[in-house]
């Protein structure tokens, strides 16, 4: 009898997905681990060796030193899903989850809310980008993740004089926002996570203000005080000072987030939003294909998405 076809993480970062490995190896599922840096597929393969794939390429790669393996990932997601092979946050995903403008273009069609923004591709257009956005504004890379590449500024003048100095950082694909900076009512934001293009939990995220980096497994207090166990950080990562606690938006919002991503084909991710503290209005701002789940989730939102990630790969795959 043939051995089982194993499923394969494709994924670059050496951390965040341990209690992933964990939970698979707890199970005794096959996996192998393919890394986005450095890979290789042939296109006139008839068949792949992979059960599933599992997407966990992040846009923050190219700061690691995998900025090679970022629009590779596009081709060989395309290349396994003409193969029929199941992919978790395929290639429509995938370029959701690598490009902010489009993302702002899927909340303007399903009719939500977000952070006012133009869209730019030379420091040359920023002033006049600026133009009808209320100050503070921010200029963030279209291509990010853990809050790369964000730069607040405070004035038209201070914005004009870092474009003329080329001070602006546009990122690997030459684009970026101007978008306005929403204060966050009540200091904090709320993460929604889903799998399968439904609601899994949601977590307020209370901010120092001081970051634009809001990964869920580097959070290392409850909102009570409680010390969380930061599972997939290394055991000597820094404390970031952000608070955390479980929290369970209106239904309006869960529907909303459920949109999103089922609209954008993302099968495993989070959706950042916040209350805009200058006039009251709910905007979305980052829809997120990679999900890293909160730190020590059991003490937070009372069970372990890993599980349900788990449970969730193998009906995928059959």
């Amino acid at each position: 009898m043939p051995a089982a076809r194993p499923f394969a993480v494709y994924h670059e970062h050496p951390d965040w997905f341990r209690p992933l490995f964990a939970e698979l190896e707890r199970r005794g599922l096959p996996f192998v681990r393919l890394d986005p840096r450095a890979h290789v597929y042939d296109p006139g393969e008839k068949q792949s060796p992979y059960a599933l794939v599992f997407n966990r390429m992040s846009p923050s790669a190219y700061l690691r030193g995998g900025v090679q393996g970022m629009f590779f990932t596009l081709g060989f997601m395309a290349h396994l899903e003409r193969l029929g092979v199941p992919v978790v946050n395929g290639s429509k995903g995938f370029a959701v989850e690598l490009s902010k403008a489009r993302q702002l273009t899927l909340l303007e069609s399903l009719g939500l809310g977000y952070p006012k923004a133009r869209v730019i591709n030379h420091p040359s257009k920023a002033v006049e980008a600026a133009e009808g956005l209320r100050f503070p504004v921010v200029v963030k890379a279209n291509v990010g993740g853990s809050g790369a590449g964000i730069v607040k500024f405070e004035t038209r003048e201070v914005l004009a004089a870092a474009a003329a100095a080329d001070q602006l950082d546009f990122g690997v694909d030459h684009t970026a926002l101007v978008q306005e900076f929403v204060p966050a009512r009540g200091g904090h934001i709320t993460r929604v996570e889903t799998l399968g293009g439904k609601y899994l939990y949601a977590i307020k995220v209370f901010t120092t203000g001081e970051s634009f980096n809001l990964c869920p497994a580097d959070i290392c207090q409850r909102a009570d005080g409680v010390e969380l166990v930061r599972s997939a950080c290394p055991v000597n990562a820094p404390k970031t000072g952000m608070k955390v606690e479980g929290y369970t938006p209106p239904a309006d919002v869960i529907a909303a987030c459920e949109r999103i991503m089922q609209t954008a084909g993302i099968d495993v991710g989070g959706i950042e939003y916040m209350t805009d503290d200058r006039d009251g209005s709910l905007v979305y701002y980052d829809v997120n294909a990679l999900s890293n789940f909160v730190a020590d989730a059991v003490n937070v939102v009372g069970f372990d998405p890993f599980a349900r990630l788990v449970d969730y790969l193998e009906k995928r795959a059959g």
